[in-house]
């Protein structure tokens, strides 16, 4: 019976994927500036930006959410994880992200997300007064994820995460919600050889609404000066959806090959099919020592990267990170410590710092 379940839940997994697929590849660049909810698209969290998106066949854990959510299988048993980001140092624009995973029975995991980006406070400005003094906003980007992960044998994993989208300023706001979905396989001596593929932020189009899309207007042949609310229709948008492949092989010492596996040295790779952009192809290195100290580095790359006449992102390919994990108690939990950074330009690049505790 167990395994008419598994096979089951297999082919549901792989219909996600394939029902969107004309959807997803008939994106092109020429789309861009298109899609909405492109917050979707920024990774909050330190540890996994580290890789520049290569390691969507061996993200783990809580981090897993947003990379690859069938990495998320593989919690030990609860996760807690914090994060702040400062997103394009010298815009003053931070992100905050906390998260919780937690194992449920022998082989699932359950997780929860919040992401919120801070712009800080924005002048408010009117067509009478452009120069402001009439007080500041602050909009508020908030995106919720709730997961679920199971590992179907001890090489396949798959796991689904509904997410919930809020945009909001004082009198206009959108709201939306999106699924991601993913598998990962593993396979060789040492589970060595791993890969993933993921479909993300697939859901219905998006509208804003609200009395901020009203003007006030004089009521035409009304002499007394008399005035009518017009509202102005907003046009729906779509979500920035995405497909990720990828594929990743960890290298051990030879005297690690009984299984202490002291030196380690991960090599991925992996390509993301865009529908509102450029299609970007990601590679990434790690030497880990122990499973307590880990150095990364990611490249992505993207059509016209190289020249700042034709590159199209603010952010130029490379990234770099690392990892301190602190064992502690008698039930081998950790305290983890980690940071990243992104380079861009213009702006002084971007900075991830985060803090986890793995009980």
């Amino acid at each position: 019976m167990k395994k008419y379940i598994k096979i089951s839940a297999l082919v549901a997994l792989a219909g996600i994927f394939c029902l969107p697929v004309n959807t997803i590849f008939a994106g092109n660049p020429d789309r861009a500036g298109q899609a909405g909810a492109t917050q979707l698209l920024i990774n909050p969290w330190a540890r996994s930006s580290g890789y520049g998106g290569s390691n969507v066949s061996s993200a783990r854990g809580l981090e897993a959410m947003f990379i690859n959510v069938a990495g998320t299988a593989f919690t030990k048993k609860t996760e807690l994880l914090f994060s702040r980001t400062q997103w394009l140092k010298g815009t003053d624009i931070n992100i905050n992200a906390f998260g919780l995973t937690q194992r449920v029975g022998e082989t699932g995991a359950i997780g929860l997300t919040v992401m919120s980006i801070n712009f800080g406070d924005i002048p408010i400005t009117t067509v009478d007064q452009p120069e402001g003094g009439l007080g500041t906003f602050s909009p508020q980007f908030i995106n919720i994820g709730v997961s679920y992960a199971k590992g179907f044998s001890d090489n396949i994993f798959g796991g689904i995460t509904l997410k919930v989208i809020t945009e909001k300023i004082s009198n206009v706001s959108a709201r939306g919600v999106a699924l991601d979905a993913g598998i990962q396989y593993l396979a060789g001596k040492n589970d060595q050889l791993k890969f993933g593929i993921t479909l993300k932020n697939v859901g219905p189009r998006m509208k804003y609404s609200g009395d901020g899309l009203g003007i006030k207007t004089p009521i035409p042949g009304n002499t007394q000066g008399a005035t009518m609310t017009a509202e102005n229709r907003a046009a729906q948008f779509e979500l920035p959806s995405l497909l990720s492949i990828g594929a990743g092989y960890d290298f051990y010492m030879k005297k690690d090959t009984a299984g202490s596996k002291t030196h380690r040295i991960t090599a991925l790779g992996s390509f993301t099919s865009n529908s509102f952009s450029k299609d970007q192809y990601n590679l990434g290195l790690e030497y880990g020592w122990k499973n307590m100290l880990m150095v990364r580095a990611g490249y992505s790359y993207e059509k016209g990267i190289f020249s700042k006449d034709t590159r199209t992102t603010v952010f130029t390919g490379p990234s770099a990170g690392f990892t301190l994990e602190i064992p502690f108690g008698k039930n081998k939990s950790t305290f983890g410590l980690d940071y990243s950074y992104r380079a861009t330009n213009p702006f002084n690049g971007t900075h991830s710092f985060g803090a986890r505790i793995n009980l």
